[in-house]
């Protein structure tokens, strides 16, 4: 269901990768008898119609039920979690004019990248809290 990567793709306002993150939540929130209905009948292949018209906006994604929610906000914890800093050192860093110009280029782009991330995940958080 979450590809090749075993990720999803998060933009600023939506999900970008939204066909395979509500697949997932569907799946990891149904009961048992839901999963069997669900494997007997190779999916929702009469719900296609619904999931072109939706899309996991920022604001679709406050509106989720409260176990799909609190999946999601787990998710994310972990992922932080991964990281080997937090989003204040990162922005710590990136605000010292004098540690940030020690970076090398690559470090200076790799640090905006990770800061980047972590304040979609920490946006993320807020909307499923």
């Amino acid at each position: 269901m979450v590809g090749e990567e075993g990720a999803f793709v998060l933009g600023w306002d939506e999900v970008l990768t939204e066909e395979e993150l509500s697949t997932t939540l569907k799946v990891l929130c149904m009961s048992e008898e839901e999963f069997k209905q669900y494997k007997e009948q190779d999916g929702w292949e009469d719900d296609s119609e619904e999931e072109e018209n939706s899309t996991l906006s920022n604001e679709a994604l406050s509106r989720l039920k409260t176990p799909c929610k609190e999946l999601l906000y787990d998710s994310v914890l972990l992922t932080l979690e991964s990281y080997g800093s937090d989003l204040k050192a990162e922005q710590d860093l990136l605000n010292n004019k004098e540690a940030y110009e020690k970076l090398s280029r690559r470090e200076q782009q790799a640090l905006h990248v990770r800061y980047g991330q972590k304040r979609i995940l920490h946006q993320l958080l807020e909307l499923v809290h």
